[in-house]
């Protein structure tokens, strides 16, 4: 018996302990991802996103709608697979982004490449992805594709300082926006038209288009930095900014990471001085988003810090909602 009674207690004692070494408001540390499980969630919401058509080569012009109403032209003449003619049906994959928050958990920020080279934020009027397959191979095409865009889907009124740029996926971590002019038919090159209530764009190749004009703030600028908890880096979470009072069409990210200093940084120092925005880090636990969002007035050579207490643990379509109502 007595040997029972020191057992007993012993359990009673460790259960103790268990239950006061966490503070209960505290949220519970997993294990921080790998990169691999960061990438796989991003690329979940990329499929949720995008939509699937089928279509015949050789009968002409071919017309589709997208889920929002973005109408895409191409021509089913002018379609060439391995620089043969192409007949019979083949699929299309179109993605169309055009908030805040689908494009932050598809990882698909608003940052032009300026003229210096350096990055500034954009503000967009739709980002998109279409691309052509038959049996797995690559398409291309020869003559241009067209999309007209409802204005309302980006916001109204409609801005004619909107142009057309491609994606550059070098860094397939970190899209930039180029800004691409010229023919669009059978070349690189792009335009917007605007018509009373859309935008009409054209452009010669498959792949990421934006339409878009940089966000314009004449205030001095400055780099800013963030920290985030221990165990989290630039594979396996990422830190992005959106600007406060400028709708659902912009998100900026710090695409830099120093492993000596554990920080991020938008390293070009592009962020304005005195600007009303919302920090965003954003990371994968066990399949569902982990997520911290702050709200700031940016000051010279600032530093944000995220610790895991700040965050949030949800599923996607709770993510997309929580950075949408960022106003």
């Amino acid at each position: 018996m007595k040997n029972f009674k020191n057992i007993s207690l012993a359990v009673l004692a460790t259960a103790s302990l268990i239950s006061c070494s966490k503070n209960d408001d505290e949220p519970i540390q997993e294990l921080p991802p790998s990169s691999q499980e960061f990438q796989g969630i991003r690329e979940t919401a990329l499929q949720h996103q995008t939509q699937s058509f089928t279509a015949t080569a050789g009968t002409g012009i071919i017309t589709l709608t997208s889920a929002k109403g973005v109408t895409i032209t191409l021509d089913g003449n002018n379609l060439t697979k391995n620089g043969n003619p192409v007949t019979g049906t083949f699929d299309i994959k179109f993605i169309e982004l055009f908030d805040k928050g689908t494009m932050l958990v598809t990882n698909k920020p608003t940052m032009g490449v300026m003229p210096s080279g350096d990055k500034g934020i954009l503000i967009s009027g739709g980002e998109f992805y279409i691309n052509a397959t038959q049996g797995g191979v690559q398409l291309v095409t020869l003559s241009s594709i067209q999309l007209n865009v409802p204005n309302n889907l980006s916001g109204d009124p409609l801005d004619n300082t909107m142009t057309f740029w491609t994606g550059d996926t070098t860094d397939s971590d970190n899209l930039a926006w180029k800004r691409d002019g010229g023919t669009p038919a059978g070349g690189q090159g792009g335009a917007v038209g605007f018509n009373q209530n859309s935008y009409n764009m054209s452009f010669g190749n498959f792949g990421w288009t934006n339409i878009d004009r940089f966000y314009n703030d004449p205030r001095p600028k400055t780099q800013i930095l963030a920290t985030v908890p221990a165990g989290y880096d630039n594979t396996n979470s990422s830190i992005y900014l959106s600007v406060d009072g400028e709708g659902q069409n912009q998100l900026a990210k710090f695409d830099t990471y120093n492993a000596v200093t554990q920080q991020f940084s938008e390293h070009y120092g592009q962020i304005p001085i005195g600007l009303l925005c919302h920090i965003i880090f954003a990371t994968e636990e066990s399949g569902q988003w982990r997520y911290g969002i702050k709200a700031v007035t940016t000051t010279a050579g600032a530093v944000y810090s995220f610790s895991l207490a700040e965050t949030t643990v949800g599923t996607e379509a709770q993510m997309i909602a929580a950075i949408n109502a960022i106003q």
